[in-house]
């Protein structure tokens, strides 16, 4: 089992900033790519982005958010980053951690991240 600590989000106005930061624990060394998945109301869950943590790969960002969102990561403390800049009402959405073991997924409870002056 896998079980995350979620953190940032909120409201901001086009064109802020926001941070969101999830740390892996429980079977947290068995994941092999963590990152971050989007959900607006009435739309499916999509890919924002998400990258390799003990396994080889690239690094992935959604076209709507290349350039403007950058993850990073601490693999020490099992923690991905994605750091939001020139956030579009568009990006308003519950943005959910995930994490890849290769047999399984598993997803964070999600937090709001809401642009809007």
């Amino acid at each position: 089992q896998v079980q995350f600590v979620e953190s940032g989000g909120g409201l901001v106005q086009p064109g802020g900033s926001l941070r969101l930061s999830c740390a892996a624990s429980g079977s947290s060394s068995s994941i092999l790519r963590m990152g971050w998945y989007r959900q607006a109301p009435g739309k499916q869950r999509d890919v924002v982005a998400t990258m390799p943590i003990s396994s080889s790969g690239s690094t992935n960002y959604a076209d709507s958010v290349k350039g403007r969102f950058t993850i990073s990561r601490d693999n020490a403390k099992k923690t991905v980053i994605l750091q939001m800049n020139s956030l579009k009402p568009e990006d308003t959405a519950v943005y959910y951690c995930y994490a890849d073991t290769g047999h399984r997924v598993y997803w964070g409870q999600g937090t709001q991240v809401t642009v809007s002056s």
